[in-house]
């Protein structure tokens, strides 16, 4: 392998909706092309920026050196670390791993110590959601209980094994329901409690989605950052007798949430937004989750196989956070293909109507796993044609949810 020096560096954009889509294309002196994709819009903005302020440390690099390259950036930029920082060097590190891996001819998980698996379990994440909150773009449209039940059986007839669904708040005989989410400010109750219209709307659309699903399918819950301690403990014992695969449960206190899951009787999923190993190792030491959750476009591949070796020391296995772009699926799947304790994967399954335009290979789903491609870096490429075709928004994602108006 020559020493294939990065030559540039630079990011891109493009409209994905209610969101948009971000992407860094690094290119080589060779002709090679390393891309991954992160995100600014869940809670992340400015993440772009900083890439671009860091981009002359990285050109004239030699891309094959992305442990030394991630361990200069952390030096430069060590007294802001974590944060949209971390978050830069994670897009950064990922675009050089599919350039490294390129340059082999190799697949990204061979860098990792190769595949334990090359077909992947994934759950149908945001099911009802995007189709609850997001109606003009994901289709059709739920307004409603039977709307609920009909995407549950949608599940099981499509042959996912696993879904994982939000809370939802119902007008009455279970009509027009309304994303519940104050821990992103919608609607906007910063003391996050839980009252019993809560529980009880809750419980009505758990039990509408397993109707419909039936038996067999497992079902997840993304709690989110929703509440506090008392909170969640409500929400655990008011569906302590419903048939759970986890509870996901967001909380910066690994003390609160270990407290939380000595008393859960359901598994407990978190440490989706954490950045770095020390910030897992608390949680990892309190015994806090039964599944920690880890954002690999957040993280960067490499750093999140330095986690999952962690979880795997503390007896926990790990699950790739993963609600974003195809391209962040591939990534998401190479990881999840090389970690030995693997629990499952997320993917969303309802996409936008151009999401397949946006890259060359679309992720594969048969029987409810993804499989594995065996092409060169991620196994799929961003069209760049595509993506400047669709220009993005001047704002989107989660930072729009509870905006106020006027």
């Amino acid at each position: 392998m020559s020493t294939m020096k990065v030559r540039s560096l630079e990011t891109l954009a493009c409209d994905a909706g209610w969101r948009n889509y971000h992407f860094v294309k690094l290119t080589t002196e060779d002709g090679i092309t390393g891309w991954s994709e992160f995100d600014e819009g869940f809670g992340s903005p400015g993440v772009g920026t900083v890439i671009e302020r860091l981009a002359p440390r990285v050109v004239g690099q030699p891309a094959s050196e992305h442990e030394r390259i991630y361990a200069e950036l952390y030096c430069a930029t060590r007294p802001g670390s974590g944060g949209v920082v971390a978050q830069a060097l994670g897009a950064i590190e990922n675009a050089l791993l599919d350039a490294k891996a390129k340059s082999l001819g190799v697949p990204v998980y061979e860098l990792l110590g190769g595949k334990v698996r090359d077909r992947i379990r994934v759950y149908w994440s945001h099911c009802a959601t995007w189709r609850i909150n997001h109606p003009s773009w994901y289709r059709p449209a739920i307004v409603d209980l039977d709307g609920v039940k009909a995407l549950g059986r949608e599940v099981r007839e499509r042959k996912f094994t696993a879904l994982k669904t939000n809370i939802f708040l119902y007008e009455a005989g279970g009509k027009n329901p309304k994303g519940w989410r104050p821990g992103f400010g919608a609607p906007f109750h910063p003391e996050l409690n839980v009252d019993r219209t809560v529980l009880r709307n809750l419980r009505m659309h758990l039990e509408a989605m397993r109707e419909g699903a039936g038996a067999d399918i497992d079902i997840l819950l993304d709690l989110n950052f929703n509440a506090k301690t008392e909170g969640y403990l409500k929400i655990l014992r008011a569906i302590a007798d419903l048939d759970m695969f986890w509870v996901e449960i967001d909380t910066f206190s690994p003390e609160a949430l270990g407290y939380i899951r000595r008393q859960s009787p359901h598994p407990v999923s978190s440490c989706e937004t954490l950045l770095g190993l020390r910030e897992f190792l608390p949680y990892f030491r309190e015994q806090a989750m039964d599944v920690a959750i880890i954002d690999t476009p957040w993280n960067g591949v490499w750093q999140s196989m330095k986690i999952a070796a962690a979880a795997e020391a503390h007896e926990v296995n790990v699950a790739p956070h993963n609600f974003y772009g195809h391209l962040c699926t591939m990534m998401n799947a190479h990881f999840a293909a090389a970690v030995p304790n693997l629990r499952i994967m997320e993917t969303d399954i309802d996409r936008l109507a151009w999401d397949d335009e946006l890259v060359s290979h679309p992720p594969v789903y048969e029987n409810g796993h993804l499989v594995l491609p065996d092409r060169p870096g991620w196994g799929t490429e961003p069209n760049e044609a595509a993506i400047r075709a669709r220009p993005p928004k001047a704002a989107g994602g989660m930072l729009n949810y509870g905006a106020r108006k006027g």
